[in-house]
């Protein structure tokens, strides 16, 4: 029988939740076969630690292992570095190189964000993973190669098999055996016991005095969702470690080192700890994205309706000043010391509006994509924001925006940013 908690122990994964004791378990059982392996979750959940379980318990651990993040390669140097070239191949190919599927032959080789990973190269990787064989880029030669391929997605790839961004075929040859990670927020306890590892850590490494949580700190940890996962909690743990005056940790202490524009992830908890507004940046990024095309079609349905009854009804022009409240709070206003548990919060607040006078009723079908309200204008802003708070570092704008940095190059690309004169 496998012994979980030794393989834990030396891979350096912390914590007892069921969903974390069965990745490992699966992991642990498809290491010794060649089977290509899927690993999903969330960005900074851990899935990298699995590859190398994987790798290491199986009969190639004495050759070569390399992770590599494919949304950190250009698209247009991605072949040439899984594949390699031959000299003259493109500008600046001055001699031949080999690539990491030609050098770490009978190895293993990690490829992060394979989401990320330009259609070419995926109809190029599928020929690896079918046939054993490649083609440098330059070169008609088909070479062999046995590489063991464990891939790893922080996105929903058949979703995105729907939107023709990646292949279907590809897709159903890499997820021979997945392996779903799970996220911090559903692993109950274990978030304690990685504060406490991480404590200890810091600890040692700045010769001081480990921290310590009282009960209701250790509550509001427990009740954060962590949208960056393993990593967000590791970065805040550190940052309190050294800032920090005090080594017990109280809830109100706590909840100051909690990024202010990640709050309303928090539970009705702190409700009565916030009085601050927060930065709404990131939250309206995820939430635009999810409902506002929702909240349009259903203004449309709702005056329609309304129309089609009685076009002079005061309800009209009611109803869609409620609507046009309910977007100016959620996509423009931030929040203020509360959660957002329902839309209806937003909505009940602006019936409590007894004042308002209306001169004749609107034609709202002619506002639905007013400018104020467009998306593509919106997104573009967060990532001029972004890029100004990281001083034009486009990695740390990419992780502060929740997307890759290829993602990011795009995006700069299409909105036409002019990094030298905006940033």
């Amino acid at each position: 029988m496998v012994d979980i908690q030794s393989i834990k122990l030396r891979f350096g994964i912390i914590g007892n939740s069921p969903l974390i004791n069965h990745a490992v378990h699966v992991a642990v059982q498809v290491a010794p076969t060649d089977m290509t392996v899927l690993i999903t979750g969330e960005s900074g959940s851990g899935k990298e630690s699995f590859s190398k379980i994987i790798h290491q318990l199986s009969n190639r651990k004495h050759n070569g292992f390399i992770a590599i993040n494919c949304g950190a390669i250009p698209e247009g140097t991605i072949d040439s570095e899984l594949f390699g070239h031959e000299k003259g191949s493109f500008t600046g190919a001055s001699e031949a190189r080999k690539g990491y599927f030609e050098e770490h032959n009978g190895g293993t080789i990690f490829l992060d964000e394979i989401g990320e990973m330009p259609m070419g190269t995926q109809a190029r990787l599928l020929r690896v993973l079918e046939n054993g064989e490649f083609i440098r880029v330059g070169s008609s030669k088909v070479q062999k190669t046995n590489v063991r391929v464990v891939a790893a997605t922080n996105v929903n790839l058949l979703r995105a098999v729907q939107k023709n961004s990646f292949r279907e075929d590809l897709y159903y040859r890499l997820s021979t055996v997945p392996i779903m990670i799970p996220p911090l927020r559903e692993r109950g306890a274990d978030v304690d016991l990685l504060f406490r590892k991480f404590a200890a850590d810091s600890a040692e490494k700045y010769h001081i005095k480990s921290l310590v949580l009282d009960e209701e700190a250790k509550k509001l940890l427990l009740k954060y969702r962590f949208p960056g996962n393993i990593r967000q909690l590791k970065n805040i743990v550190e940052n309190m470690s050294v800032l920090s005056e005090s080594r017990l940790i109280s809830m109100d202490n706590l909840a100051s080192y909690l990024p202010s524009n990640e709050l309303n992830y928090l539970p009705a908890l702190i409700e009565n700890q916030s009085n601050k507004e927060s930065n709404p940046d990131q939250l309206l990024y995820k939430f635009m994205l999810e409902i506002r095309n929702e909240v349009n079609e259903l203004r449309k349905l709702v005056i329609s309706l309304l129309q089609r009854e009685n076009g002079n009804s005061p309800l009209v022009p009611e109803s869609e000043q409620l609507f046009r409240s309910f977007e100016e709070n959620l996509f423009r206003k931030p929040v203020e010391n509360q959660v957002i548990s329902s839309p209806s919060l937003l909505l009940n607040s602006s019936e409590k509006e007894k004042d308002v006078e209306y001169d004749k009723a609107e034609d709202v079908t002619d506002k639905t994509e007013d400018d104020n309200f467009s998306l593509e204008k919106q997104e573009r802003e967060m990532i001029v924001k972004a890029l100004k708070k990281s001083n034009g570092r486009r990695k740390y704008a990419a992780q502060n925006l929740g997307i890759s940095e290829r993602t990011l190059y795009r995006k700069i690309k299409q909105y036409e940013i002019d990094e030298k004169n905006e940033i």
